[in-house]
Parts: C-alpha cells; sequence; structure tokens
C-alpha cells in the first residue's frame, strides 16, 4: 500500500485550528440546512414578539434582531473571506500539482518514445545487417550448370 499523500491530504494538515474553524463556518453558513433554521428562528422570534402573550423582549421594528444580524454579519464577512482565500490557496496548490503532473507525464512519455525510437533503431539494423549476409550469400553462391 502507497504511503503516498495527495496534495489535498498535505494542505488540509498544513491547516491550523482556526483556519480549519473558519472553513467550517463558512460550510456551515453557506447551506440551506443554515437558511432555513435561520428562517425559522427569525420567523419565531417576530412571532413570539408579535402576539406574545406575557413579554415582548424586542418589540417591532425589533432592533436586537438588527443588532443580533450586524453581529453575525460582522463575523461571517471576515471568515467567509478567509474560506475563500484558502480556496483560492488550494486552486494554486491543486493547478501547481496538475502541472508537476504533466511534466511528469511529459517526461516519461519522452522517455519511452526514445526508448521505442532506439528498439526500431535495432530492429532495422538487424534488418539490414541480415540483408546484407543475405546479399554476400547470393553473391558467393556460384550458379549450378
Amino acid at each position: 500500500m502507497s504511503t503516498t499523500k495527495t496534495w489535498h491530504e498535505k494542505h488540509k494538515q498544513s491547516l491550523g485550528f482556526g483556519q480549519r474553524l473558519a472553513d467550517s463556518v463558512a460550510n456551515g453558513m453557506g447551506s440551506w440546512k443554515f437558511i432555513i433554521i435561520q428562517t425559522i428562528l427569525v420567523a419565531l422570534w417576530m412571532l413570539l414578539n408579535v402576539a406574545g402573550f406575557f413579554y415582548h423582549w424586542d418589540v417591532y421594528p425589533f432592533i436586537l434582531l438588527n443588532l443580533l444580524f450586524s453581529t453575525q454579519a460582522a463575523y461571517a464577512a471576515p471568515i467567509i473571506m478567509m474560506a475563500q482565500n484558502r480556496q483560492s490557496e488550494r486552486d494554486r496548490i491543486q493547478a501547481q500539482a496538475d502541472y508537476q503532473t504533466n511534466l511528469d507525464a511529459k517526461e516519461e512519455i519522452e522517455t519511452l518514445q526514445k526508448k521505442l525510437n532506439s528498439i526500431e533503431i535495432e530492429k532495422l539494423d538487424k534488418i539490414i545487417l541480415m540483408l546484407e549476409e543475405l546479399r554476400k550469400e547470393s553473391i558467393n553462391r556460384k550458379p549450378i550448370q
């Protein structure tokens, strides 16, 4: 079994805790699950504050809810930008790995081509040698009379 690591595994291991956490948060916030849960919570928040029977902790126009959204946006934007920067870095690393793979393949193909050419030349040399031997034999052969 090969223990060679892919570029993705190497890159993943090079990430620090904060980078992995930022990627996880960005992945979570960029999902339908997050959007649906947030929509349900906002609707519930508004419903409880408009039609609440006992206590309205955030009456219309929902200033506390707006403050929570502003805080969420203030933290989400840099986290998402960090994740995008890392995605760009991953793309660069993948492009470099692809380029190196292409160079290695090109070198291997060139080596194979040289080997095939040398085999072809050896075959042609043997054929020429055999033809020359046949020619010499035919010249040395005396005709029967």
